[in-house]
């Protein structure tokens, strides 16, 4: 098999293929390595290699939904015992994973091939993928700009064809702003639909959340019908669904009444484009009868902004204290300013913080009982350039002289630090809300802009909604084809 013919297949497709005897799974994982390594200098996507693994596996009875098809595992919170996760640090450059995480197995038992990992920046804690051990990750539509973050590397990876589908976790936006930036189906699932175990319950206070990236819905809703469902480490049960997400997908929605919401608090003017995708967005969905209705943000988005950062702070925080002192001269400059900003917070402030995510959760639940979905872009701009969200030279200057002299609080009283912090947030203003309700949300490829860059749209469900998404993206996707339109060949 030829990449072109590859390419023409999702994952469900070349699972197919490889059931009905048309090609052997050793056949797809050379043309996937293959692909891989051709893209590696331009895109820099993969950064763990297991080519030998993945020949042997091919060569293994397979079975599953997925049987024989190559995949990629975000370096990130998917453990594979025995390889290395470095979770994009040089301070675990060289740890190897203890125990399989239950999604990988999963997903082994699903039949796939895992031919390698995929970059994040430094524990994930950004919206683009550059970090210092691997350096920046970019754009098959434009290498000059970022896939995004943090599942940046399997985003730039699917994109450029390397595996139709790959590992993802969202923790403020780590699915939907890749896919937004790639053009990709990305769904974050609803809290505790997808298990942490075993070595956590859940990520985030439950904000943080293992999915997909795929180029096709179905693709997605079959990846959620294998992770989906509690294992012994989760903190509850996830209800049976009496179908399958992939069977629902035979079945058409109702027509639903969507609120859209089309301005931020964090941001004074997305992007022209971007707004002119979201118009467009909403004549498609009214050309397919669904209601939609502006409305004002549904959140108090800069107390929501505030209420993430803080616990943010304190959970990278913690990251690094794990870590030890021997190997904190490993970690990046702006995870260490991120941390101390964590350390400096009291219990009582993180607390207080944690119990307002519940007014969020109020807020939406409000807006839900009017509204079935919420429509908003995925993110406020395209994809930037490579460097653009960086830390300026005199910001990282004067953030090594705190950090040198032990000036945390003045760290934390600096609007530097701040006025940073929201200038990355302010690109991707519209994601976070999903995560500390948690609620269900995906983002499709719908349109690109004048010079062909993608852009997201943007739906956030209540709880459960995770059908409904898939239904309505399904609908949009058979109205407006995404599939064959690929970015430019970068191999």
């Amino acid at each position: 098999m030829h990449f072109e013919e590859y390419r023409r297949y999702d994952a469900l497709g070349l699972a197919a293929l490889v059931r009905d005897g048309e090609v052997t799974s050793g056949e797809l994982v050379e043309v996937a390595l293959d692909r891989a390594h051709r893209t590696h200098a331009a895109l820099n996507a993969v950064v763990q290699w297991q080519d030998d693994d993945a020949r042997s596996r091919s060569r293994t009875a397979l079975s599953g939904p997925f049987a024989g098809v190559p995949f990629l595992l975000k370096d990130l919170a998917q453990a594979q015992a025995g390889v290395v996760e470095t979770a994009g640090s040089r301070a675990y450059r060289d740890a190897r994973a203890a125990e399989t995480d239950t999604v990988v197995q999963r997903w082994l038992d699903s039949g796939l091939v895992v031919i390698g990992r995929t970059a994040v920046p430094e524990f994930g804690a950004k919206g683009v993928t550059e970090s210092d051990l691997f350096g920046p990750t970019r754009n098959p539509w434009d290498t000059s700009r970022s896939p995004g973050g943090s599942s940046g590397g399997s985003a730039a990876a699917v994109a450029a064809g390397v595996v139709p589908a790959a590992g993802a976790n969202d923790g403020g936006g780590s699915i939907r702003i890749p896919a937004a930036y790639s053009g990709l189906v990305g769904l974050k699932p609803g809290r505790g639909v997808v298990p942490c175990g075993p070595r956590s319950s859940e990520y985030f206070h439950g904000g943080a959340v293992t999915g997909v990236l795929t180029r096709s819905v179905r693709d997605s809703a079959a990846m959620l019908d294998v992770l989906r469902g509690s294992d012994p480490a989760a903190p509850y049960v996830t209800p049976t669904l009496p179908e399958g997400h992939l069977s629902a997908l035979d079945t058409t929605g109702p027509r639903l009444r969507i609120g859209m919401q089309s301005t931020s608090a964090l941001c004074d003017a997305p992007d022209p484009e971007v707004v002119d995708a979201l118009r467009r967005t909403r004549t498609l969905l009214v050309d397919l009868g669904h209601v939609v209705e502006d409305v004002p943000p549904p959140v108090d988005e800069e107390a929501l902004a505030r209420d993430f950062l803080l616990p943010w702070f304190v959970n990278v925080a913690s990251e690094v204290a794990a870590i030890g002192s021997p190997r904190s001269a490993d970690v990046e400059l702006d995870t260490m300013v991120m941390a101390e900003l964590g350390r400096r917070t009291t219990a009582v402030d993180h607390d207080a913080a944690l119990a307002r995510w519940h007014d969020h959760v109020r807020a939406l639940s409000d807006f839900h009982r009017r509204f079935d979905l919420l429509l908003t872009p995925t993110t406020a701009t395209p994809a930037p350039r490579i460097g653009e969200l960086a830390t300026s030279g005199l910001e990282r200057l004067g953030a090594r002289a705190a950090l040198a002299l032990r000036l945390g609080s003045v760290l934390a009283r600096v609007g530097a630090v701040e006025a940073g912090v929201m200038r990355n947030l302010s690109v991707v203003p519209f994601t976070q809300a999903a995560n500390l309700t948690g609620r269900p949300a995906l983002s499709v490829p719908l349109f690109r802009t004048a010079s062909g860059l993608p852009v997201g749209s943007h739906f956030v469900a209540p709880p459960g909604g995770e059908t409904q998404l898939l239904r309505l993206a399904r609908e949009l996707e058979e109205a407006m084809p995404w599939f064959d339109v690929t970015p430019p060949n970068v191999g």
